[in-house]
């Protein structure tokens, strides 16, 4: 498997951040393209750009920041996938964000890495305004 990290700086404190991209079902809130997203369980359903993707939490750790999920069943071009959103107090009131992807085939990697990014920089629009 191959891993990507995107990563972004945020000027707002880490328990804000966290608040927004802590929440298993609250996708659609901060990330583009995302038409509904519905959680039973640890399973979030996913509706994008004609598609139905489902994602399982993995793990959610409050006190760390960090949220892990993986995309399981069909619908994404992979073979396997974990990604891992971390929260970081980066000082001054400031956040660092990063997004792990580790995916197969490694060919994804960059792919899942750009939306990913892309997803982190309008976390930074939602917030900072």
């Amino acid at each position: 498997m191959q891993t990507e990290t995107a990563r972004i700086d945020i000027a707002k404190p880490a328990d804000e951040v966290w608040a927004l991209v802590g929440e298993f079902g609250g996708l659609e809130t901060w990330m583009a393209g995302i038409e509904s997203c519905t959680v039973e369980g640890d399973i979030r359903t996913i509706q994008t750009m004609g598609m139905t993707l489902t994602e399982q939490l993995v793990g959610r750790d409050a006190d760390a920041r960090a949220i892990t999920y993986s995309i399981v069943g069909e619908g994404a071009p992979v073979a396997k996938h974990e990604a891992t959103i971390t929260v970081l107090d980066a000082g001054d009131g400031a956040s660092e964000v990063t997004e792990n992807v580790s995916v197969e085939p490694d060919e994804a990697a960059q792919l899942f890495k750009d939306i990913y990014q892309g997803a982190l920089a309008q976390v930074k629009t939602t917030l900072e305004g």
